[in-house]
C-alpha cells in the first residue's frame, strides 16, 4: 500500500509575528492568512525490508534505520522524525518498515511557511495510514507541539492552522495555546482581483527564522516599549486588512500592508536588509504601492501589492535583480491524504 498527502504553503497578509509566544500568552494574538496553490508532499511506502528508510529532497537527506519506536533526533530529517516519535507514542502504533519521501514546491526559509507545512503533511499521511481520530484542529494542535516543543525549533503558531485548514482565514491566538480558527468566505471578484494585484517575488536568499524569533520573543520578554507597541499595531493590522478584504476594498488593504511592514521592521533586527530594501526600490519605483516580507523576514518571498495594470512593468523591474517571480493562485482546502491499493507498485 502507498500513502500520499498534501498540504498547501500560506501567505502571510497580516498579524503575523502575533502569534508567537510570549505575545500571544500575554497579550493574544491575531493573524489573517491564506493558503495558495504551492505544496509540501509526503508518500510513504509499505515495505519488507525490516527498515525505515527517508528521504527528504528539501534537506538533502537520504538515511535508513531499523525498524524501532523512537528515531533520533539529531538535526537530521528530523521533522519526519519527529512526527514519526510521536504517533508511535501517542496512539500505540507497531512500529513497520516503510520509506518515506518528502518534498516542497518552495524552497526552504522561504517565509511561506514550507517547515510547519510539512509537519502537516507528514502527520496527515501518517493519520490517513493508521485511520487515526483527528481532525484539522487536532493535526494542527499536535504538529505545532512536535515541532515548536518536541524538537524545540523556533516559531510561531499560524502556520499549521493555515496548513490543517486551508483557504482564507482570520485566526485568533490565545493563551494557554487556545486557537480558533475562523474561515472566511471571500467573495469570487474579490479573490480573483487580489490575484491580479498581488505578485509574490522571491529575494533569491533563503534564510532561517530562528535568530529574528528568538530576537522578537525576548523584545516582548524584557517589555521592549516600541517592539510590543509595533506588534499591538501589526494584530490591529489584522483585524483592519480582514474588513478591507471582505468589502473587496483593495486601496485599503494595500494602505495596511505597507503600514504594517513600516511596524514589523521595528519587531528585530535582521527582517530587512539591503537586499530586501533594493527590491522594494525597484519594485515601488515600477509601480508597486506595497509590498511586505511573508514570515519571520530577512530573506525569502516578498509580497508586492501592484495595480494589475501596472504588473507586467513591475515584473520586468524584477527580472533584473537575482530572484525570481512565482506565480500563484488561492486555494481552498486544506491538508488532505490517500491511499493507493497497487501492490504491483509497492517496493519490495
Amino acid at each position: 500500500m502507498i500513502i500520499r498527502s498534501k498540504a498547501p504553503l500560506r501567505l502571510g497578509l497580516a498579524g503575523g509575528g502575533s502569534d508567537v509566544s510570549p505575545y500571544s500568552d500575554i497579550y493574544g494574538g491575531l493573524v489573517l492568512n491564506a493558503t495558495i496553490n504551492l505544496y509540501a508532499y509526503c508518500t510513504i511506502e509499505e515495505t519488507a525490508d525490516g527498515l525505515i528508510s527517508i528521504d527528504s529532497y528539501d534537506s538533502g537527506c537520504n538515511l535508513q534505520f531499523p525498524v524501532e519506536p523512537q528515531l533520533p533526533v539529531n538535526g537530521e530529517a528530523d521533522l519526519v522524525k519527529g512526527v514519526y516519535n510521536r504517533i508511535v507514542s501517542d496512539f500505540g502504533i507497531t512500529p513497520r518498515a516503510f520509506r518515506i519521501t518528502t518534498w516542497n514546491d518552495a524552497p526552504a526559509g522561504s517565509g511561506l511557511g514550507t517547515s510547519s507545512t510539512m509537519v502537516v503533511c507528514i502527520l496527515k499521511a501518517f493519520v490517513e495510514w493508521f485511520s487515526l481520530p483527528m481532525g484539522d484542529y487536532e493535526i494542527a494542535r499536535l504538529a505545532y507541539e512536535i515541532e515548536r516543543k518536541d524538537l524545540a525549533l523556533s516559531g510561531g503558531k499560524q502556520d499549521q492552522y493555515a496548513a490543517a485548514f486551508g483557504g482564507f482565514n482570520f485566526i485568533e491566538f490565545l493563551p494557554d495555546d487556545r486557537v480558533i480558527v475562523n474561515p472566511l468566505k471571500v467573495k469570487r471578484w474579490i479573490t480573483d482581483e487580489l490575484e491580479s494585484s498581488l505578485l509574490l517575488y522571491f529575494t533569491g536568499k533563503s534564510r532561517s527564522s530562528a535568530r529574528i524569533i528568538d530576537e522578537q520573543r525576548k523584545n516582548t520578554s524584557s517589555g521592549n516599549a516600541e517592539a510590543i507597541e509595533a506588534m499591538h499595531l501589526i494584530k490591529q493590522s489584522a483585524r483592519d486588512m480582514k474588513a478591507a478584504l471582505l468589502r473587496g476594498d483593495m486601496r485599503e488593504f494595500a494602505a495596511i500592508m505597507g503600514r504594517s511592514w513600516e511596524s514589523k521592521k521595528k519587531m528585530a533586527n535582521g527582517i530587512t536588509n539591503e537586499q530586501i530594501q533594493h527590491a522594494f526600490d525597484v519594485a515601488e519605483a515600477a509601480g508597486a504601492v506595497a509590498g511586505k516580507v511573508s514570515g519571520a523576514g530577512g530573506g525569502g518571498f516578498i509580497i508586492f501589492f501592484v495595480p494589475p495594470e501596472k504588473r507586467k512593468r513591475v515584473e520586468e523591474a524584477l527580472k533584473a535583480l537575482d530572484g525570481f517571480i512565482m506565480p500563484f493562485l488561492f486555494t481552498d482546502g486544506g491538508a488532505h491524504g490517500w491511499k493507493i491499493y497497487d501492490t504491483d507498485t509497492v517496493a519490495k
